[in-house]
């Protein structure tokens, strides 16, 4: 879920700094800044890699075939532009479905142009794919383009799937961009493919749509006290490529989190420390408010959404728990990123 595309300038620096650093690249991207979060409720996931018997279909990523030909959907955003990333990295063949055929990707990923609510696209871009990965945005559609996409991997012959789901979802079947993510999950797991689900906390990049906020001292998102296992994209990212390359997680769900428990007051913190200067928590008392101001830069009902959406974050938390943390290290083979390492790459940008 990620409703926006393009890409901040500032992430240009993140990008150099975080190169010459340990060599990752920090590709986040964005269409336009808000002053709340917008999703960022994936939950990680985490496989236990190890121990796995090998199946016929690890022929991919063991080298002893072609690549394996991937379709990657919202390749151009945030998340999915990690997973082309990553799914480079391991030879895969990818392409990726865009309404822009003009759509900016890295050399040698394809364009495939297409759009979900489309009955052509369902039909006929799915073929000639071994794999998919399946992120829809956040919105009165999500539902829908989920299912569709899951009937496009179907009708195309798509052997392995990946879909992009929300931590917690199960506990929280009312906040709409939560509930109607099990209606896609309950289609992935009947569609007949070698399927994996994705099920990411809130993400340490929404923090990039709260850049001139933080600036100015005060950190925004209502993330309230009780406190959220918060995931680096690059973690989900990893995961999603893992999980697409490897046949030995079929049939598993994971749960994408990071190691600390963050608190509203807690982030503010981090940032404050980061930046050398007071970042305060703006608080989460008055929501009418918090939902009136979004409403000016959202649809009325997706304002709605997010704020059922904290209101639960704020009464119950969305946190992780120790076996989550462990079979996320297992499956992307080190520990989950830190906040705080995000902060101190992330603040070059600030």
């Amino acid at each position: 879920m990620e409703p926006f595309a393009s890409e901040p300038p500032s992430m240009r620096a993140i990008r150099k700094h975080a190169r010459r650093k340990n060599g990752r690249a920090n590709i986040m991207r964005r269409r336009r800044t808000v002053v709340l979060s917008t999703v960022g409720l994936l939950a990680v996931v985490s496989v236990a890699a190890q121990g796995y018997p090998a199946t016929q279909d690890d022929r991919y990523h063991q080298g002893k075939d072609r690549p394996m030909k991937i379709l990657v959907t919202g390749g151009t955003g945030t998340v999915g532009s990690q997973v082309v990333s990553e799914l480079l990295k391991r030879n895969a063949q990818v392409s990726a479905l865009t309404r822009r055929p003009d759509a900016k990707l890295p050399p040698g990923v394809q364009a495939v142009r297409g759009d979900l609510g489309d009955v052509q696209t369902i039909r006929t871009a799915f073929k000639a794919f071994d794999g998919l990965f399946l992120l829809n945005m956040v919105g009165p559609g999500e539902a829908n383009e989920g299912i569709l996409g899951v009937d496009g991997a179907r009708l195309g012959g798509i052997k392995r799937l990946v879909y992009l789901s929300v931590h917690k979802a199960d506990e929280a079947p009312h906040l709409p961009h939560f509930g109607c993510k099990l209606g896609v999950e309950a289609a992935v797991k009947a569609s007949g493919a070698q399927w994996t689900i994705l099920r990411p906390n809130n993400f340490y990049q929404n923090d990039f749509w709260f850049k001139d906020v933080i600036k100015q001292g005060i950190y925004p998102q209502p993330l309230g006290d009780v406190g959220l296992s918060r995931v680096d994209v690059r973690d989900i990212a990893e995961a999603a490529a893992i999980a697409l390359v490897d046949g030995r997680h079929s049939g598993q769900t994971y749960n994408l989190v990071g190691p600390d428990i963050l608190t509203g007051a807690r982030t503010a913190q981090i940032w404050s420390a980061a930046l050398g200067k007071p970042v305060s928590y703006a608080g989460h008392s008055n929501m009418d408010e918090w939902e009136r101001q979004a409403a000016q830069m959202l649809p009325p009902l997706m304002a709605f959404d997010f704020r059922l959406m904290y209101e639960f974050i704020q009464t119950s938390g969305l946190k992780a728990t120790p076996a989550d943390i462990d079979r996320q290290t297992q499956l992307l083979g080190h520990p989950p990123r830190k906040f705080e390492d995000f902060v101190n790459e992330a603040k070059v940008a600030f």
